[in-house]
């Protein structure tokens, strides 16, 4: 990829705007390095989707989702954490609120996109909707949801005139989209896979064809792509947190595509993300395998209140925080009843209470949502 050429500045008066190269051409990788991380790459993504075979990846797939949307949005500025992506509403202080219903659109809007992928390829009407869920009655829900601008945008900076970066003008998007979906569809192309999503998140992020959004929508399409393309079985593999844990680096390297046509080293530094996050990824599932065990162990010993415990162990694989009303609701017993199997929990270390609260008391299964957190 010594030819590459990321584009041109153009001058649009009184700014400059960056005018990126169309990507859906002819690549030829010559850097060893990228072929070494790719084969790597390849093997870890393998080793995690083997657990699609072999786990319940169903009662999971909540949890990886959830970590997904409180760190990609976290380097948008919101604040909410995994705890609080799983509670109601109304159970978020009114100052949380905003961050808390951005990161529950990025739930749905990753949710409706998989299930979109059974009808739609991945494509530029596939990323409209998606982004339409993403900005649904929250901040920017008046900056066009589901529409590509129709005004020129930029990053960083107070005006255009001092931004870090400003995106090609809005004129040209329906040339650039159309050629980027061209580029993620051509089966004809050798190019591999990973190679193709690196460069379609650059591409996209450079492109900006949003007003608002386009950070959390361009880290979305890496996940829909490997979905689309049958390199992951479901959606289990996300760099999010790689990129929120080296921010400096990930805009970095995205910049420096742009002022020193330096693909390779943006390359780099996905492979190496997708290779540090599968690793990781394998060993969180590794970690809920030994969960279940242990707790196999621990609700045998509840004699014939096994079968209720076990109702509850099922339902906090998918929302890792609970109450006791729901308690009563998951097991269809008494009042009394849910309340020691709460406090048994409790006990056992299985559930650990939160809110500090003397009634409505909420409970996190903490071991499990840890494993997640050091994913």
């Amino acid at each position: 990829m010594k030819t590459f050429n990321s584009g041109i500045t153009i001058n649009q008066g009184y700014y400059k705007s960056f005018q990126p190269s169309l990507i859906n051409k002819n690549w030829e990788i010559s850097d060893l390095t990228i072929i070494g991380l790719l084969s790597k790459a390849d093997r870890q993504i393998g080793r995690l989707d083997m657990y699609s075979e072999y786990v319940n990846i169903d009662l999971f797939i909540r949890m990886h989702i959830a970590k997904e949307a409180t760190q990609s949005s976290k380097i948008e500025g919101t604040q909410t954490n995994m705890e609080e992506a799983f509670l109601d509403k109304k159970e978020i202080s009114a100052e949380k609120r905003d961050d808390w219903e951005e990161v529950q659109n990025y739930i749905s809007a990753m949710n409706e996109a998989v299930k979109m992928l059974h009808t739609l390829p991945f494509s530029s009407r596939l990323i409209k909707q998606t982004h339409k869920i993403l900005l649904q009655k929250v901040r920017g829900t008046h900056k066009l949801p589901g529409e590509f601008r129709a005004s020129q945008n930029w990053i960083g900076g107070a005006t255009i005139n001092d931004a870090v970066f400003v995106p090609p003008a809005h004129t040209s998007i329906g040339e650039l989209m159309s050629d980027l979906e061209h580029f993620a569809n051509d089966e004809s192309n050798p190019l591999p896979d990973l190679i193709k999503i690196g460069i379609i998140h650059y591409q996209f992020e450079t492109i900006h064809p949003f007003l608002d959004g386009n950070g959390r929508i361009g880290r979305l399409l890496i996940t829909l792509y490997l979905v689309s393309k049958g390199i992951l079985k479901q959606p289990i593999l996300y760099l999010s947190d790689f990129f929120e844990r080296n921010r400096t680096l990930y805009y970095d390297n995205l910049t420096r595509v742009r002022t020193h046509h330096d693909i390779n080293q943006w390359l780099k530094f996905f492979l190496a993300g997708i290779i540090e996050t599968a690793k990781k990824g394998v060993i969180a599932f590794d970690g809920i395998l030994q969960l279940q065990k242990n707790l196999e162990v621990k609700i045998k010993s509840l004699g014939n209140r096994s079968v209720d415990a076990q109702k509850v162990i099922t339902y906090l694989y998918t929302q890792p925080v609970i109450d006791a009303t729901k308690v009563v609701e998951l097991i269809q017993k008494s009042n009394v009843t849910a309340y020691k199997l709460v406090a048994d929990f409790e006990k056992m270390d299985i559930l650990k209470e939160i809110s500090g609260a003397q009634r409505n008391k909420l409970y996190v299964f903490k071991e499990y949502i840890d494993l997640f957190k050091d994913e």
